[in-house]
């Protein structure tokens, strides 16, 4: 997985902002970095309707903030294997490609969404609050890994 994600990441170039995504049937949560790659923020979630509107809508919050590559998060199984949800991930992001041409890399997503649950648990935020943010939180989350590897992969 770390192979193919460096290779994915390598059509990023050195520096640029990078959206992540982490795809759910309901919703997409999307985050962005800044330009140097340092911080992952939290920036909307997207209610999902058909596949063209999401796209636009994901086209459209990439040119607003210059984006040069994606991060979608990749639902593996447990023991690390591609189930339905990671193919359906996979055939969502070729799809994507032609509306939104962006390079893309694929990020381990296992537990991201458990680990911002808690941390939103941690910081005593409402359950209504934590249902609005809890998708846009994930993508940060998998953003943050993934521009963390990158930095170390370039240091």
């Amino acid at each position: 997985m770390q192979d193919e994600f460096l290779k994915g990441a390598a059509a990023f170039g050195a520096r640029g902002v990078l959206l992540g995504l982490d795809l759910g049937d309901k919703t997409i949560g999307v985050a962005s970095s800044d330009p140097d790659r340092r911080v992952a923020t939290p920036v909307e979630t997207i209610r999902r309707t058909k596949f063209t509107r999401d796209a636009e809508s994901l086209a459209a919050l990439a040119t607003a903030r210059g984006a040069v590559g994606l991060i979608v998060g990749l639902p593996l199984n447990m023991d690390g294997t591609e189930g339905p949800r990671a193919q359906s991930t996979r055939s969502f992001v070729r799809n994507l490609a032609r509306i939104l041409p962006l390079p893309a890399a694929f990020w381990d997503e296992r537990l991201s969404t458990m680990a911002m649950e808690r941390e939103l648990i941690a910081l005593d935020t409402s359950r209504a609050k934590r249902s609005e943010k809890i998708d846009e939180s994930a993508a940060a989350f998998i953003l943050q890994g993934a521009i963390d590897r990158l930095r170390g992969a370039n240091a």
